[in-house]
Formats: C-alpha cells, structure tokens, sequence
C-alpha cells in the first residue's frame, strides 16, 4: 500500500460521535489519514471507487474501517456484508462501534465478518482511550495479510 493512502475510513452519521472519534484518533497520534463518509451508500462508493470517488484506486484500501450499525440509505450490517462479500476488500478490517446493546447485533455482525464488535462507551475518557487503543492495535500492531495483484482486480471480472 503506498503510503499517500487513507489509514482509517470512519462511517458515522452522528456528527458527535464522529468528532469524538476523531478527536481521539488525532489526540492519540494514531492515525494522520482519516476519511468520514456520513452514510452507508457512500461507504461503499468510497470503498470501491464509485460515483464522487471513482477517481481513487481500489488498490489503495483503507487500512481500517470504522463502521456505525445505524446509518441512512444502507445500513452498517449491509456494508460490512458487501465488504466482506467481495474478494478486493475482505480483508480489509472492519470495527464495528456502535451503541447498539442488542446480542443481535454483535452475533450478525460476527457472523457477517466483523473483525471486532465494539459498544460505544458513554463516558468521554472510555470513549477516547477505547478508540486510540483500536487503532493503535489495527494500524500499528496488527500485521494485515499481503495481497496478491490478481485479489485487487477482483474474481468477479474474469478475462475472457
């Protein structure tokens, strides 16, 4: 991955928890590339290089996804589902942070490919330190998987 990439993709609608969330990240010094999509839609349109983005390289992926569950025009669970349904981005971590309590929500989203599942802690400081932790963990420590050139074209475009 070229080092001009985004680092982090954070897709949340809440404007709080977005500036929270990057508050922490930049307070931290865990990530200077951070990108906010506001919905579901244009997650994936960043993601596989759609609409706005279709200038941005599919080989340049995030080096993790921040995903809200509740989010307008597709929701997080089909975001992680396409996510991870497609051979040039599943492995591509995805955190779910959420505020969601419901045991629903953490089985589907493990089931679906979740990396982890992360409930949005209700105190700032929680809040701050539970966010420079994964990233420090999913950018610094964590070793992603190399990927092979004929991964990023996809095996759904098949040369005939």
């Amino acid at each position: 991955m070229k080092s001009n990439g985004v680092e982090i993709l954070l897709v949340e609608d809440s404007e709080e928890d977005m500036d929270l969330t990057l508050h922490a990240l930049q307070r931290g010094k865990v990530a200077n590339r951070i990108f906010v999509v506001r919905d579901g839609e244009e997650a994936l349109d960043f993601l596989f290089c759609r609409g706005e983005y279709s200038e941005r390289s599919i080989e340049l992926p995030p080096k993790l996804v921040l995903l809200d569950l509740k989010l307008p025009k597709v929701d997080g669970m089909e975001v992680l589902k396409i996510i991870k349904a497609d051979a040039r981005t599943k492995t591509i971590p995805v955190v779910i942070l959420t505020s969601s309590k419901e045991e629903r929500d953490l089985v589907s989203g493990y089931d679906l490919g979740a990396n982890s599942f992360i409930q949005k802690p209700v105190d700032f400081e929680q809040f701050r330190e539970t966010i420079k932790n994964v990233g420090l963990y999913w950018l610094v420590i964590n070793q992603p998987p190399v990927l092979e050139p004929s991964r990023l074209i996809g095996a759904d475009h098949d040369k005939r």
